[in-house]
């Protein structure tokens, strides 16, 4: 036995410290999350430092790991394998250190006569979404095709999530270069001329006094402008907390050109999908709205949701709680109220979820081909502007030469 010092947090965000004596590192991990809590290091006494150790103890359980997982769960049992021979095969081919204590974990409570979602609940890694499909398909007898599905979900919200990210970084990365010209050439090139224009005693046109005047304010107050930008996002982040505040940013953002057709579409299509899922999978529909309404970012769609779940809830089918609010799209309201009334609500959200998915592609591509041009022409115009008013007081020096 070895004596190891570990931090955690508590499910409340506490942090806690101390010592515990292990086995090993893992045995130290396994006992911090068996108490409901969230390991972060793990290191034995007198033991020297490993950037290796550092990091495997460090490391959280992410969404790709659990993709991984549920697919390859859901490749052995379609097999035919068992599920307890399953997670033990995967233990041996798991290289990670810290999911395979979770399959371990999760293995140890199946073989002790727990089902596989209340195994997979303890852990809390796993969703509400994800442990009530597999939870469906237990109770269903086809937890096998349920992994399957839930294997297909994530990687279509994987898909969706990262063309999102990949569209939006090349504007990202255009517009701090746009501002970091803009500071370098206001701070360090313009405020270089000053002196050149004092020295000749020529009067300044009123364009190159108004550009002097704002690379004088650059100069002086860069740090002020950066502090405020800084402590304007600080303050909308505070009052987005708030419950009016978001809802009245989230119902002005799907009134924004371009953006809120955006917004609107993806998540659309992230609770189409997920509730389509939930559904194909056994789960009862006002169980599948309680959890799907869950994935929409979006306060006003969110509420919307909600409200229709109430009226499912008194009898009345899903779209026609839904038909009543302009902003959730009628295209997904039609073919919701299609699945309905053919028995189909499954396959027509997870056709609208696709159909979403590929407008999400396309209303990306068109918006990046009108903001790439938008801020090269802006920024063009601003260095031309500076350039023309630099310009426009050296021919008043040639003037006064002459």
């Amino acid at each position: 036995m070895a004596q190891f010092i570990y931090k955690a947090l508590t499910p409340a965000g506490e942090q806690l410290e101390g010592q515990m004596d292990a086995a090993s590192q893992a045995e130290v991990i396994g006992k911090i999350q068996a108490a409901g809590n969230i390991p972060l290091t793990a290191k034995e006494m007198g033991a020297g430092f490993s950037l290796e150790n550092l990091l495997s103890s460090r490391k959280v359980i992410n969404q790709k790991q659990i993709g991984e997982f549920t697919d390859q769960l859901a490749t052995l049992l379609t097999s035919g394998m068992p599920l307890e021979r399953s997670l033990s095969v995967m233990i041996d081919i798991i290289d990670d250190e810290r999911l395979r204590i979770m399959v371990e974990q999760v293995r140890d409570k199946v073989r002790g006569g727990s089902t596989l979602s209340d195994a997979l609940e303890e852990q809390n890694v796993f969703s509400n979404m994800y442990v009530n499909m597999v939870r469906a398909g237990e109770l269903g007898g086809t937890l096998e095709k349920t992994l399957v599905r839930l294997s297909d979900y994530m990687a279509r919200a994987k898909e969706l999530k990262d063309s999102v990210i990949s569209a939006m970084i090349y504007p990202a990365i255009l517009l701090v270069l746009a501002g970091v010209s803009m500071f370098v050439l206001l701070g360090k090139v313009v405020p270089s001329f000053k002196p050149m224009f004092e020295d000749a005693g020529v009067e300044l046109p009123g364009v190159t006094q108004l550009v002097m005047a704002i690379a004088d304010f650059v100069q002086s107050y860069w740090w002020a402008m950066i502090l405020a930008v800084v402590a304007l996002i600080f303050v909308v982040k505070q009052k987005l907390k708030e419950t009016d505040f978001r809802m009245a940013w989230d119902k002005k953002v799907l009134t924004l050109p371009l953006v809120g057709s955006l917004v609107t579409r993806i998540d659309v299509a992230r609770f189409t999908r997920t509730l389509g899922t939930l559904i194909d999978s056994g789960v009862p529909l006002l169980t599948g709205l309680k959890i799907a309404k869950r994935v929409i970012n979006n306060k006003l769609l969110h509420s919307i949701v909600t409200e229709a779940s109430e009226k499912v809830k008194h009898g009345e089918p899903l779209a026609v709680g839904l038909e009543e609010f302009n902003e959730f799209p009628r295209l997904a309201q039609q073919l919701i109220s299609v699945g309905e009334e053919t028995g189909n609500l499954n396959e027509m959200l997870l056709k609208t979820a696709d159909t979403y998915d590929i407008e999400v592609k396309t209303a990306i591509d068109r918006m990046i081909s009108l903001m790439v041009p938008a801020f090269v022409l802006v920024l063009a115009a601003l260095i031309f502007f500076i350039i023309f008013a630099i310009m426009m007081a050296m021919l008043n020096m040639n003037d006064l030469v002459v």
